[in-house]
């Protein structure tokens, strides 16, 4: 049996009550992260947030946990969540029914893919704590079973991605359709004009709390890049995971195309993966997840919108197969690993065109990127090209006219199907080590 001595005395003088203590201390929560210990005390005030921070920070603790203990256990639907995706909202519920365990609050989450009807039943037992994505939320709303005239907390947890989708036009008639006064708490890994914007509208003098410096992320991840040809990618792939053997990973790609491709290669060499990516139904997408949470799979091939609201513990590598065209997207996906203090490798493969986007990263995270080399993958040759059969012209695909209008020893630049030189590490031009 727990005495007071046991529970987390670091949360408790941040005002915690004793039942979310016990929660806490059964979490192995004994010390709060840097956005817990700034937002919990605030958010116990009724004051509204403008918070930053990125993922794998505890920010959901950070903002449920005043919520929940605000909470009156008599009166339904107090807190309204909105998240960006399916996914998120089931990982913010889990995480939200541990943190309520014992206490007599309820939680659902409510979302695209799966039956209304299905919600319209747990709608029907009168949560305390919905947690939805924003078009379904406005579809229970017209359909009258999700009453939020007794909302006493919203809550905006990636506000930035929720407006990259297009949720902008639902989370405004959302928000003009909720009582005051209300608190309302806004969580972002980014904060722009916008939301500045969407704050003003609809916050009371919010208090602005920043912890969102890239070191909180990335300072625990031990960052490295492999240079590769397009055509080799697999082939390195699979000389990582002789010599680095990961114990749970995920590998990213850009499409969903080449994560199904991906995939397929990968179990008929008889590695245990699974995809996650948009086209899967959801029944199945909550499979691979809670397959992948208990360990059961140890790697998952994964886009980044559908990858949202991954939050596994122990995650000990991410594997950027696709280099992130932006650079705030490559922070997200290696915020996936090292989390809570817990240590995690990021390997990016590079190709000869992607050297501009890697420094970008580099000068996001402010740090340089250490290549690695594997033993057991050296460059494959420059596979031959099939040449196309055409009734007339050059018989030689350097037996090209020149195009300019230069005369005498001008020349045309080579054709972009002529063969490169062998690649070595030199795929990105020089770059000074920044200050």
């Amino acid at each position: 049996m727990q005495t007071h001595r046991d529970l987390p005395r670091a949360f408790a003088e941040l005002g915690v009550d004793v039942p979310f203590l016990r929660a806490l201390a059964k979490m192995k929560f004994s010390e709060p992260s840097e956005i817990q210990r700034a937002m919990i005390p605030v958010a116990l005030e009724g004051r509204d947030i403008l918070g930053q921070a990125r993922t794998g920070t505890g920010k959901t603790a950070a903002f449920a946990i005043p919520a929940l203990q605000m909470v009156d256990p008599a009166k339904a639907c107090q807190v309204l969540c909105l998240v960006p995706t399916r996914e998120l909202a089931v990982q913010v519920v889990a995480e939200v029914r541990r943190l309520a365990e014992g206490t007599g609050v309820n939680s659902v989450p409510v979302y695209g893919g799966q039956k209304v009807q299905t919600q319209v039943h747990l709608l029907g037992r009168k949560p305390h704590f919905v947690v939805g994505t924003p078009g379904r939320v406005m579809d229970l709303m017209g359909r009258r079973v999700l009453d939020v005239s007794g909302v006493r907390i919203s809550i905006l947890d990636e506000v930035d991605r929720m407006l990259d989708i297009g949720f902008r036009d639902d989370i405004r008639r959302i928000l003009s359709q909720l009582p005051t006064p209300r608190q309302t708490v806004f969580v972002s890994a980014t904060i722009d004009d916008e939301i500045r914007r969407l704050a003003k509208q609809y916050m009371r003098e919010p208090a602005e709390i920043d912890v969102s410096r890239d070191e909180l992320t990335v300072e625990e991840v031990d960052q490295v890049y492999c240079s590769v040809e397009r055509y080799d990618k697999y082939r390195l792939l699979q000389a990582i995971l002789r010599t680095e053997d990961p114990k749970l990973t995920i590998v990213f790609c850009n499409t969903k195309h080449a994560a199904r491709k991906l995939t397929k290669k990968l179990h008929a060499d008889g590695v245990d993966a699974k995809e996650i990516h948009g086209d899967l139904v959801q029944q199945r997408r909550e499979k691979v997840m809670d397959h992948f949470r208990k360990h059961q799979i140890r790697m998952l091939v994964a886009t980044d919108l559908a990858s949202r609201g991954i939050d596994v513990s122990a995650i000990s590598h991410i594997i950027n197969y696709d280099l992130p065209v932006d650079p705030q997207v490559y922070v997200h996906r290696i915020g996936r690993t090292a989390r809570m203090g817990l240590g995690g490798r990021a390997i990016s493969f590079v190709t000869r065109d992607e050297g501009s986007q890697l420094t970008q990263i580099e000068k996001l995270i402010n740090k340089m990127v250490a290549e690695a080399r594997y033993d057991g993958f050296t460059p494959s040759p420059m596979p031959d090209e099939p040449m196309a059969t055409a009734p007339a012209g050059p018989k030689s695909r350097y037996d090209q006219p020149v195009f300019s209008g230069a005369t005498g020893k001008a020349a045309a630049p080579p054709p972009m199907t002529a063969p490169r030189k062998t690649l070595g590490s030199k795929f990105r031009p020089a770059r000074g080590r920044r200050r």
